[in-house]
């Protein structure tokens, strides 16, 4: 019996039979942090899939919050997707470098905003350049599309709403950092920034839900969160760093049918910076 894979992921197979498709977009949306040694824009401009459009996390995002790479306003979303020749309307698939960093995040911020046909590339480029699929160096140049938001404000935690969840306890909370991050033994890579995590979170660290850049299977899924201790018939938030990671738990608790979830978009990078936030330390 082949094992039962998440609905929201597309094989490379699929992806190039499409190529050129109408009515399909693709986004190119790579980001890596510092430690990393990459640049997703710089790897695009060399070499990406035919027809694929760059989404820089860093300047579609609300600069006003002092955070790195926060959720943008809906209207200006849909401008900026606008411009890129994407719709709401379209099959939209989104992928990384490595298959599963970045790209769940790109994701997340179209489905909340009103795609419904939106999907994650297995492999990522990496897998498919490794696979000699085609690539390209030209510039695309996509003709105006409209793009009609239909914000989710459900699925999106606020600093106030955090506040509150962390005090009554009410939704589980599911941190994709690291281990290390998490129970403080490895500082933050973002000066300035404590150590630890929110009382009573569970470490669901990102890195684990892909294996040599393909998704885990959903029984695989299944058995991660309960081996963390996060029971999927009650409400979840969802966090990270900096609210990109953190998106690698929403596609997996989506994959399984779960709809009772948001994403704290300031994450720790918000949480850890401020003096008036209860952190602790420690693997539990």
């Amino acid at each position: 019996m082949s094992a039962r894979l998440s609905p929201f992921i597309v094989s490379p197979d699929w992806l190039e039979t499409r190529l050129g498709a109408s009515g399909l977009s693709i986004i190119d949306a790579s980001w890596y942090l510092p430690a990393h040694n990459r640049s997703g824009k710089a790897e695009y401009a060399k070499h990406h899939i035919p027809g694929a459009i760059f989404f820089d996390q860093d300047e579609i995002a609300d600069k006003t919050t002092g955070l790195p790479h926060s959720l943008p306003a809906p209207d200006f979303f849909a401008s900026e997707m606008g411009k890129r020749g994407i719709s709401e309307k379209d099959t939209i698939v989104v992928y990384d470098g490595p298959g599963f960093f970045s790209a769940p995040r790109v994701w997340w911020m179209l489905q909340i905003m009103g795609a419904h046909e939106v999907f994650v590339l297995d492999g990522g480029f990496d897998g498919w350049k490794a696979a000699r699929r085609p690539v390209t160096s030209k510039t695309v140049q996509p003709e105006p599309a409209t793009f009609t938001p239909d914000f989710d404000t459900k699925r999106v935690t606020s600093f106030q709403d955090m506040m509150q969840i962390v005090e009554s306890g009410e939704k589980q909370i599911a941190d994709a950092r690291g281990a290390g991050r998490f129970a403080a033994e490895e500082a933050e890579p973002r000066p300035g920034m404590r150590s630890g995590h929110m009382p009573g979170a569970k470490n669901l660290p990102a890195t684990a839900f892909s294996e040599n850049g393909h998704f885990r299977s959903l029984d695989e899924l299944d058995a991660m969160f309960r081996d963390a201790g996060i029971d999927l018939s009650g409400p979840v938030v969802t966090s990270c760093g900096s609210g990109v990671t953190a998106a690698i738990i929403t596609l997996a608790l989506e994959s399984l049918g779960h709809r009772d979830h948001s994403l704290y978009d300031g994450s720790w990078s918000e949480w850890g910076s401020r003096t008036d936030t209860p952190v602790v330390t420690g693997k539990a």
